[in-house]
């Protein structure tokens, strides 16, 4: 009988064969575990997925969630959360109260035109003015621009009062200031961009850092919520106002803002008399 018949050789044939089913059985179990343990982890993943969207769907957006959030406030001011910004010199005998709001096209434009005579008055001690700056342009399209800006201005007032007024005065000018409706100022590179025409602002780490990092981001919403609260009835921009009284072409409280040198002057100079 040749080896191939041999007994010896049918068992050791059945314990190949009984191995290989062994190994096979094994190999289909692990590919049985593979394809629940996939598949649980897909459920879980599309659980998690889920509930990370529930949790950002009712997350405060950002800017909201800083209300209540502990100001950091700039150099340069004094007031509740530092929200009280004075410039002009001490021996102005009275205080002209601007409200403005970053993205306005209307106080952009007044910057242009009669900007230049603001600062004059305040640096011949004519009067002092108190920045109030408001962010209600951001409610109408969900944006960001106008409180985003809004920090990067109390950035440049930590560094200086003139850097503030020079940066403001560079946010609004017909090169940098945006359309309306284009929200350009919710990018920090776009708002460091137009710091770098301002000499103390240029490649000055602290300010970048400041607006990289939002570290006057809660004192921007502290701020615009000064402007929100006002009590002398301002309720758009620009406004202006002296001894409590808003400085209107036509006198009245609902009236329109002086638009042109020759009328602020006047109407500016009525109030310092008055």
């Amino acid at each position: 009988m040749s080896k191939r018949n041999s007994q010896s050789a049918k068992t050791a044939a059945r314990e190949r064969l009984r191995q290989e089913r062994e190994r096979q059985a094994k190999r289909d179990k692990a590919k049985r575990q593979a394809i629940v343990a996939g598949s649980v982890v897909a459920v879980l993943a599309a659980a998690g997925g889920i509930g990370y969207a529930v949790v950002q769907a009712n997350k405060p957006a950002y800017w909201e969630g800083l209300k209540d959030a502990k100001v950091v406030a700039p150099a340069n001011t004094t007031g509740t959360k530092g929200t009280t910004v004075v410039i002009g010199k001490d021996s102005a005998k009275k205080t002209l109260k601007v409200y403005e709001d970053p993205r306005c096209p209307v106080c952009a434009q007044f910057e242009q035109v009669v900007g230049a005579t603001v600062k004059k008055d305040t640096d011949d001690g004519k009067f002092k003015i108190q920045y109030v700056g408001g962010t209600f342009i951001d409610n109408k399209d969900n944006g960001q621009g106008s409180k985003n800006a809004l920090s990067a201005m109390g950035a440049a007032l930590n560094v200086s009062p003139e850097a503030f007024l020079e940066y403001k005065t560079a946010l609004y000018s017909t090169k940098w200031h945006p359309d309306e409706k284009v929200d350009k100022f919710k990018d920090d590179s776009y708002l460091i961009k137009v710091a770098d025409t301002v000499p103390a602002l240029k490649n000055n780490t602290a300010f970048e850092n400041a607006v990289k990092k939002g570290t006057y981001d809660a004192w921007a919403m502290a701020m615009s919520k000064t402007f929100d609260t006002n009590k002398e009835g301002v309720t758009g921009t620009p406004s202006f106002v002296m001894d409590g009284k808003k400085l209107t072409v036509n006198g009245r409280p609902d009236g329109n803002p002086p638009m042109s040198v020759a009328d602020f002057n006047r109407l500016v100079d009525a109030a310092l008399k008055g």
